[in-house]
């Protein structure tokens, strides 16, 4: 099997091809080497951390001529390139939108002139379900409301129950987090969000249209050896993996009662493969650890792994605009249907991250 990766050169695309080569597939990359992400060096090869196996084509997936070279033979598609994090604010919407929408439709087209009808498997995020579900003492399973800016500057962080929302009797009870599944209503909540709901759509459109299977990983909060250092555009675990190794504690916002799902990147990977392997129906997938933390837990737990002397994590309040307060995924239809069930444990993930080597600063 010949198979194609986009954005096989970043954090989870070049595990996902360590994956592929040591299975005996042939792999293609396609992979622009923004020097935002891997480093200024990243193009005459420092740092990067391909396996030289792979057939690398180093250019934008949003250029047409790019994208028919990378779709020429291949017999499946893994699509992990995006512009990913909360971003800075609204200014960087033309970045994501040009990184993930448009190049996700020039992919599909070429895909469809080239009469391609094998499996497309594509990195989403549980962004997507904004913040998921919440529990209500009173009315049991909502959809939390949106947090008010006057909430969050009081303290008042937990999203509140919807029921009654706008009339004086209005439920105000704060929700618990309770576990997403798949079939939950999506609402993405910041623009990051909004583009992966986008290429879900066109990925799942064209599939109708060519008759192909379409599987979206919904990936929660992943981490581990390769995640790029000081980017604001990185994950909560590497800000604070960066923030640790050169001596300053983990800042963590609100009070660090946000809930996640961490996921170890070898764990993502094997999901990639079963993806492209197992005869599945098209669909989205979450793919999460079952075991859900706190951000202020993960803080701890890669402080206490950095030894002693590490200075220990922040809580200063405030917040990041657009963030969520809890996404939890309930893994139960991936164990199911892909028969994929996470294998790092959190303690042991975050101890070897915390030692684990780190893509280059950005450019």
């Amino acid at each position: 099997m010949k198979v194609l990766v986009t954005g096989g050169a970043g954090f989870i695309g070049s595990h996902v091809v360590d994956a592929l080569l040591d299975g005996g597939a042939e792999v293609r990359v396609v992979d622009s080497l923004e020097p935002s992400v891997h480093g200024a060096g990243a193009a005459e090869g420092a740092g990067l951390a391909l396996d030289p196996r792979a057939d690398l084509i180093v250019g934008d997936l949003a250029d047409v001529a790019v994208a028919r070279r990378a779709v020429d033979g291949i017999d499946a598609v893994c699509h992990q390139a995006a512009k990913v994090g909360l971003g800075v604010d609204f200014g960087d919407v033309t970045g994501y939108v040009a990184g993930n929408d448009l190049a996700t439709a020039v992919l599909l087209r070429a895909l469809w002139r080239n009469g391609f009808r094998g499996r497309l498997v594509l990195a989403s995020s549980m962004v997507v379900y904004g913040e998921g579900l919440g529990r209500c003492p009173v009315h049991g399973v909502v959809r939390p409301a949106e947090r008010r800016d006057a909430d969050l500057a009081a303290g008042r962080w937990e999203p509140g129950c919807p029921v009654g929302a706008g009339s004086a009797g209005h439920c105000r009870e704060f929700l618990s987090w309770t576990g997403v599944d798949e079939s939950a209503p999506t609402d993405p909540r910041n623009v990051y969000a909004g583009t992966k709901l986008h290429q879900e759509h066109l990925c799942s459109l064209w599939g109708r249209s060519a008759g192909a299977t379409v599987v979206a990983l919904r990936y929660h909060n992943v981490y581990g050896p390769r995640m790029p250092r000081d980017t604001p555009y990185a994950g909560v675990a590497s800000i604070f993996r960066s923030a640790l190794a050169a001596g300053r504690p983990a800042l963590v916002f609100e009070d660090g009662g946000q809930t996640r799902d961490f996921v170890h990147v070898r764990d993502v990977a094997r999901a990639n493969i079963a993806a492209l392997t197992a005869d599945v129906p098209s669909g989205a997938y979450n793919v999460a650890s079952g075991t859900p933390h706190t951000v202020l837990d993960m803080a701890v737990a890669l402080t206490d792994a950095f030894g002693p002397d590490a200075p220990r994590p922040q809580v200063r309040g405030g917040w990041r605009p657009g963030d969520v307060r809890h996404v939890v995924a309930s893994p139960g239809r991936a164990a199911e249907v892909l028969g994929f069930v996470a294998d790092v444990g959190f303690e042991e993930g975050m101890a070897e991250f915390a030692h684990a080597p780190q893509r280059a600063a950005a450019g």
